[in-house]
Formats: structure tokens, sequence, C-alpha cells
């Protein structure tokens, strides 16, 4: 038997964090990854990265045009791209660990034998404590051959060689608009079967409107309230049965992409050796300190089922940093409001309240601007989109911010720091800022 002080179970970005965190301390650190391919966890290798890679070229395709082949090359080489930059990150991420003396890198799957002590290969290890960081997989729904070559994942379809002509997407959550916005960009004819009977239904409505009045004009075929049935794989195509508009219907493409959420992943982790306790979703239950109920177990990242962002888990690395070697001052209460970025044509940013909930308990001011008055956004020649903030009237401080806009997801940053730290909207709406740039958009936004 192995014994390490500190055990880590997935190298994704919370894990990889800790145990280079920890490493410099001369502390001695087990980090089990079973997938010598996923060295980094998803961000690197199946989602923020390589898919941002897509939605980057898949622009520049749009803007050149051309016929299907010389749309197909772009892909290709987009492809291409993507496997080149993830395989150097991968590697990268690999060697910060292992080339570490403190570290030592187990490729093998990881099982709980009990509260301090895993089995990985023919060996087992005993640690004082453990960080659980096993990530999430797509969530696979109860549909009639859906295990079809051609009905793919978010992560299956990043190793397509060939541009579909036809996409199919089940789900209409931010995955699947992701993919429909890139697919659309490069020039496939892309359909979206969404189970909802509302475009976006976690957003305002207005911003919903916009985004789904866009994607309509750029040639997304949209089907709200409709029922997958089954899908039925050939050698050249995929057909989908579904109910749309209490009609069944049967749809063609050449392939299906699945976006239908993503699930804690927790396969083959014997967690309940581990004496674990579990949420009602099948996530690992923690606390304020990313802490379970097991006094030697921690877990952080996706497999705690909450929002799943890579830098989320940078911050509860941080949080379990701050309990183990801190004050532990550091809590998930403490960590102000999170943004997030779809990655769409133009890109969708969000921080804080809806305009709905804000209304719930405050007197509130709401402010909008549509994008097609900033010159930037001419600029870019792409002027479609809007912006909204919402504001509470008695104290001026910045409730919430909406941002369908180009370039959003840098600008989202700075309107989280003006919340975290309550300064209030008209220090925004003062402010200096480069022209010509999108951000100078506040100046109006909050006038």
């Amino acid at each position: 038997m192995k014994n390490y002080q500190y055990a880590i179970i997935g190298f994704g970005k919370g894990g990889k964090t800790l145990a280079a965190k920890l490493a410099s301390e001369q502390e001695r650190v087990v980090l089990f990854e079973k997938d010598e391919k996923m060295y980094g966890g998803t961000c690197i290798n199946v989602a923020c990265i390589p898919t941002k890679v897509l939605v980057e070229r898949s622009k520049r395709s749009f803007a050149l045009g051309g016929d299907y082949h010389a749309k197909n090359e772009r892909f290709k080489k987009a492809m291409e791209r993507k496997d080149t930059l993830t395989s150097s990150l991968r590697e990268k991420n690999y060697h910060k660990l292992a080339d570490n003396p403190y570290i030592d890198v187990v490729n093998a799957s990881a099982s709980f034998l009990s509260s301090n002590l895993i089995k990985a290969g023919d060996e087992e290890y005993e640690a004082k404590t453990i960080i659980v960081d096993t990530g999430s997989r797509p969530f696979i729904p109860p549909i009639k051959g859906i295990d079809g070559e051609r009905v793919l994942t978010s992560e299956s379809l990043l190793k397509l060689t060939e541009l579909p002509k036809k996409l199919l997407i089940v789900g209409g959550g931010y995955i699947g608009l992701e993919f429909a916005s890139i697919f659309l960009n490069f020039g496939s004819e892309v359909t979206m079967l969404q189970n909802e009977a509302d475009f976006l239904s976690r957003e305002d409505k207005d911003l919903a409107d916009a985004i789904e009045k866009d994607f309509i004009a750029r040639g997304l075929k949209l089907y709200k309230s409709a029922k997958t049935i089954e899908f039925v794989s050939t050698e050249d195509k995929v057909t989908t049965k579904a109910e749309i508009d209490s009609m069944e219907t049967l749809l063609d493409s050449d392939y299906v992409l699945v976006a239908t959420g993503r699930r804690p992943n927790l396969a083959g982790l014997d967690i309940e050796k581990s004496g674990v306790e579990l949420t009602s979703r099948g996530a690992i239950k923690v606390d304020e300190h990313n802490h379970t109920n097991v006094e030697s177990i921690y877990a952080v990242g996706d497999v705690i089922g909450e929002l799943q962002f890579t830098y989320v888990s940078l911050d509860d690395a941080r949080i379990v940093y701050s309990s183990l070697k801190g004050d532990g001052s550091k809590t998930r209460l403490s960590r102000g409001y999170i943004p997030y970025s779809v990655f769409i044509d133009p890109p969708f940013s969000r921080v804080g309240l809806s305009e709905a909930d804000a209304r719930k308990e405050h007197d509130v001011i709401v402010k909008k601007i549509l994008l097609s008055s900033v010159p930037k956004a001419h600029i870019l020649e792409n002027p479609r989109g809007l912006l909204k903030a919402i504001i509470d009237k008695k104290t001026g401080e910045i409730l919430g911010a909406h941002l369908y806009s180009e370039e959003s997801h840098e600008i989202i940053n700075l309107i989280k720091l003006a919340m975290d730290h309550k300064i209030p909207y008209t220090d925004i709406r003062d402010m200096i800022f480069t022209h010509p740039s999108i951000s100078e958009a506040l100046n109006d936004l909050f006038a």
C-alpha cells in the first residue's frame, strides 16, 4: 500500500490546481486520471477550448463564403487546429504535474475502498485527505436508437472529419445553441428540436426573443414543444422520428447531436464505499467549504452538480485550499456573482438577477440599448444585439446585466467587479472608455 497526504481523483481544473499548490508546499500528492486524453479536464479537451476554436474559425468561414467544398476544407482545417491546440495544452498540463517530484500521476481508474483508501489498477493508496474532481459527462436520454453511429454527443461530435450538410440538434440549451451557431456559420443546414415551449426559458424574454429572431434569420429551423421519439441510423444518414405540433414527423440529417445537458460523473467510483452523501440528482453534496459529510473528503467542479464552468472549478480549488491551509474564510458563499457567456454569434453574457427576480425584492430601473447604436459593432460588421441592465433605484447598485453583443464575454467581467464591490451604476456611466470599443456602450446603457 502507498501512502500520501493528499489524493486527487480527476485531472480537471480544480484538481490540478490543488495538486500544484499543495506540491509547492512539499506535500506528497497522488493524482488519478483514467483517460490519457483528459489531462487538464473537460474544458481543455472536449468543451471550452476546442469549441471556441470552432466558434472563431466558423466566423471566418462564414465571411469567406464559397461552395460546400470550400467550406468543408475550412472545417477540416478548423478541426485540425482544434486537435493541435488541445493536444499541446494536454501535454503541458500533464508535465506541469507529472514532472513535479512531489506529485505522482497515476493513469488508472480510481475507486473508493473506504473514506481514506483508494484502489487504482492493482495498487491500493491511502490518503489523509481526498479531493474528488471527476467532472461531468453528457446525459444520454432514453430515446430508441440513440446508440446509432450517427447519433452524437457534444464530445463525439468533435471527432467529425467532414462538415455535415444537415445537422439535427436535440436540445435547446446553451450547448446546443453554441453548436447550432458554429455549424450555421460553417454552412450546414441546422434543425433544432427542443421539448420546452419557450426558447431560452431561463433568460429574460426580451433577450431570448432577440436571440431567437436572429437564429431564425440565420437559417435555424427551430421546433419548440417537440418530442423526440426515435433515431434510425443508416450508412449515410439518420432519420429522426419526432412529434411536432401533435403530428408525427420524420426528419433526415447527416448526423444528430444530442445536447440534453451533462450530469455528474461518478461512474466506477464506488462512491458508496466512501460514505459520501449524494444529492437527489446524483451529485456529491458539499457544504460552503466544498467539504462532504465525510471528514477526509472534499469535492470540486462539475461533480458537485451545480454551475458547470471551469472558472467555478478553479474557485472551488481556492475554497478547498483555504479550508486545508488557510483560515477557511474563502467559501462558496463569499464568491460573489458568477457570470457566464454563451458563445453564439454574437455572444450572450449574463451576471446577476433576471428582471423578474429583481422586481420581487427591489424597486428597479431597467435600461436597454440596441447594439446597432454602438459604432464598434458596425466596424465589426455585426450590429445585432441588445444590452440590458437592472439597477436598484434606491442604492444605484447593479442587480443584473444581460449582454447580447460582440465582446460581451469580456465586458461582463467588468460588471461583475462593479457588482461584487457595490460600485454604483453612475461610476460606469461616467467612466472614460477607449474608443471605438464595445465597452463604451456602457456609458449609454447606464445614462
